[in-house]
């Protein structure tokens, strides 16, 4: 299901102040909060909707590049939603801490934690364990963007039990260490008073519920391995070792337990023709010794096609000619780096009898041979060259 414009979740216009996104986020989340909504699964999903959508609009770094690339460029970041609900108020507890007021907060959010009791919405199963796998992505792909469609094996839901590792609705008994309410308590005395310690049931693992007649197709875990392609959109300018997360796309939790993530971790191929330095690439150009004399149009690659490149009359081996535009797109937007083309003059290594003669020739001219001068401008020359790559 595609996500909704993070401004058009929050109600604001795409160039709302930031106190009018905070204003409008702590409306929401009143609105939605799970505790005034119990057993509302469409409310606490707006609820978490809505935590997503400021934690973005929030910040002036993610909000610029969500304004250029929408959610795509959401993935690009250590930014991917939120797992659960418990993320949510880990992560913005704090804007009803201010303005708000404490009794209001404990009156809306009952207590720092929202008075959530340590039963609500326990999950009988397990976290599933995050996934890894390396892209490896050619500098074309780098500069511009892509798509790509990843195999991988992965635990998944298990259709014939819906998750749940039971045969049947009746495939649970209650706990008896816990009588099915996933807790168990301790009550301790001492000269200051009496003391509760609540720790999760071992035996059922908090969920109050053992398994009795386990689903056949999965053996009573919930899910199975299995093949499955899952698309990924890489930015443009990603570098080598950055990684992509992918919420809730790594193996599936045992018994109904929540989904861990698929971190694609970037590689960047090595390329024939160019060199990468930040978002600008290198390129070594070859032109014969007339060409670099009396100047000429070449033709060079680059990364979206072949172009035509002025040469001066005149050009020194070693010389960079820029082609402004040419290189890899900034990750966060705001253009691209250029193309540093650096001249080589070509020195052939046989010649045949008339060329040699013809050679012979040129060399009696007074123009061909380098004067003292010339040594001083080339050191110059080389100084401002080694600025360009350092």
């Amino acid at each position: 299901m595609q996500k909704r414009d993070f401004y058009e979740v929050l109600g604001v216009s795409r160039n709302a102040s930031q106190e009018e996104i905070k204003k409008a986020y702590r409306k929401l989340a009143v609105k939605h909060h799970p505790d005034k909504n119990p057993d509302n699964p469409e409310a606490e999903k707006k609820f978490k909707e809505c935590a997503e959508a400021y934690e973005v609009l929030r910040d002036p770094e993610k909000r610029q590049r969500y304004d250029r690339f929408g959610h795509e460029g959401m993935r690009s970041s250590d930014f991917g939603g939120f797992r659960d609900v418990d993320d949510i108020f880990s992560a913005f507890g704090d804007i009803f801490g201010g303005g708000f007021g404490g009794s209001i907060f404990e009156e809306v959010f009952g207590g720092a934690r929202g008075g959530r009791s340590g039963r609500a919405h326990r999950h009988p199963g397990s976290q599933g364990s995050d996934l890894k796998i390396r892209l490896k992505l050619s500098l074309e792909e780098i500069a511009n963007g892509v798509k790509k469609k990843l195999k991988l094996k992965k635990y998944v839901t298990c259709s014939t039990c819906s998750g749940s590792g039971a045969s049947n609705s009746d495939g649970f008994r209650r706990c008896e260490y816990c009588n099915g309410s996933g807790e168990i308590r301790q009550v301790s005395r001492s000269v200051f008073g009496q003391f509760v310690n609540i720790t999760p049931c071992s035996n059922c693992g908090g969920s109050g519920k053992i398994l009795s007649s386990p689903c056949k197709t999965c053996d009573g875990e919930g899910r199975k391995q299995k093949e499955e392609t899952v698309e990924v959109s890489v930015p443009a300018g990603v570098s080598e070792g950055q990684y992509i997360s992918l919420r809730s796309q790594g193996n599936a939790g045992r018994r109904g337990g929540p989904a861990g993530d698929l971190i694609v971790v970037i590689e960047e191929e090595e390329h024939e023709k160019f060199i990468r330095k930040g978002d600008d690439i290198i390129y070594d150009l070859l032109v014969s010794y007339p060409t670099a004399v009396m100047g000429g149009d070449v033709e060079v690659p680059t990364l979206n096609g072949r172009v035509r490149l002025k040469v001066d009359p005149g050009t020194q081996s070693g010389r960079i000619l820029r082609m402004r535009g040419k290189g890899i797109q900034h990750l966060n937007g705001g253009g691209a780096g250029d193309q540093l083309v650096r001249i080589n003059v070509w020195v052939p290594k046989k010649v045949n009898a008339q060329e040699k003669e013809l050679i012979k020739e040129l060399e009696k001219h007074q123009n061909i041979h380098p004067k003292e001068k010339d040594q001083t401008e080339n050191r110059s020359f080389f100084d401002k060259i080694k600025d360009v790559f350092n």
